[in-house]
């Protein structure tokens, strides 16, 4: 019985909150169900029915994984002078699922542009120098594992996501600078809640800087 995993993440280019991973492990008959039970995209579908097939998944799947990078863990590897930059963080992130769910294959969806660089960089940091790994990019609309991986990224995200509404006491949207609802939250309360935020984002650095800026024209 061969063991596949299938990683994919939700939240990697958005301004408030985390970015998260998920990984399942599944054999060829849990496939085929998750086939039939219409997993895709997580993009794709409603809240409601991403929300009605993470119970679904969990209960096809040998097992899952799931991991957050907060947006302090962010800005510290987009900022490292060390090389470590957001998709060798994401890297990081997925050969821990790999290392736990011990899978003989896997299908990882790809973050970088380069998809042989992250390949080989993924397989330095994974136990298992013998496991089968597809990485491509649009793997969670190719592949059913990495369609249910997507779905369990993205309810575990949104979650989080209204955890800080309640929080702040605000609904700020989406949390991507493409939510009008987002934006206007940013503007007036970046200084407020520095810790939701990405800092190491360019809007939120034009941001402190332009206030930086309209400090000094007041001398």
């Amino acid at each position: 019985m061969v063991l596949t995993c299938g990683i994919d993440e939700a939240g990697k280019g958005c301004i408030i909150g985390p970015l998260v991973m998920a990984g399942i492990i599944v054999d060829d008959k849990g496939i085929e169900q998750l086939k039939g039970i219409g997993v895709k995209d997580s993009k794709l579908l409603s809240a409601a029915e991403r929300d009605e097939l993470f119970g679904k998944i969990a209960g096809i799947v040998k097992s899952y994984k799931i991991l957050m990078a907060s947006p302090s863990e962010i800005d510290n590897a987009v900022n490292s002078s060390d090389g470590m930059n957001l998709n060798w963080l994401e890297a990081h992130k997925a050969a821990e699922i790999l290392n736990f769910l011990k899978p003989d294959s896997a299908i990882i969806d790809c973050p970088s542009p380069n998809i042989g660089a992250y390949r080989q960089y993924l397989m330095n940091l994974v136990s298992n120098k013998r496991m089968t790994a597809i990485v491509e990019h649009k793997a969670d609309i190719n592949w059913a594992a990495c369609s249910a991986a997507s779905i369990l990224a993205k309810v575990t995200r949104d979650g989080e996501i209204e955890k800080i509404k309640a929080d702040v006491g605000d609904d700020f949207g989406s949390g991507y600078l493409h939510d009008p609802k987002t934006v206007a939250f940013f503007e007036k309360n970046f200084e407020l809640y520095p810790d939701i935020f990405r800092k190491s984002w360019t809007p939120y650095r034009d941001r402190v800087f332009a206030k930086a800026q309209r400090k000094l024209g007041d001398f």
